[in-house]
């Protein structure tokens, strides 16, 4: 949780907005929706492109391989290609990877628990919005 007040927890606004901008690309890759869904797909073990593809369903090949991409070069999970004909390749998370699932997961949770809540709210909002 962010205080109100930085300066409670000890950091000058300064070092807060230094700390924020250091974690943000980090934040961008792990709160980006298809890592949390390929993390989730992966929690169980290696699979290969396509596995995943189905498994999510909604994802394009590209926006699929570029997230693939970019979660293996933060260290979340590892590419390993086996000489076969043609070319086998499987996703597997990395020790990184794993410790995100607690997070993703507890979020997940989070989500679920308040749909209700959160939908009540938008439907208050919205007409409010039209009046």
């Amino acid at each position: 949780m962010i205080p109100s007040d930085p300066a409670q927890d000890g950091f000058e606004s300064g070092e807060l907005v230094t700390e924020c901008q250091a974690v943000r690309p980090i934040l961008a890759r792990i709160g980006d929706k298809w890592s949390v869904m390929i993390v989730m797909t992966l929690r169980a073990g290696p699979r290969r492109f396509n596995e995943i593809k189905r498994a999510i369903g909604t994802i394009s090949q590209r926006m699929l391989t570029l997230s693939l991409r970019g979660m293996e070069r933060d260290g979340l999970l590892t590419r390993k290609v086996y000489p076969t004909t043609p070319p086998r390749v499987e996703y597997e998370l990395t020790p990184l990877g794993h410790s995100l699932r607690g997070p993703v997961e507890a979020l997940g949770q989070w989500a679920l628990a308040h749909q209700g809540v959160i939908a009540e709210a938008q439907t208050r909002f919205d007409g409010l919005e039209a009046e």
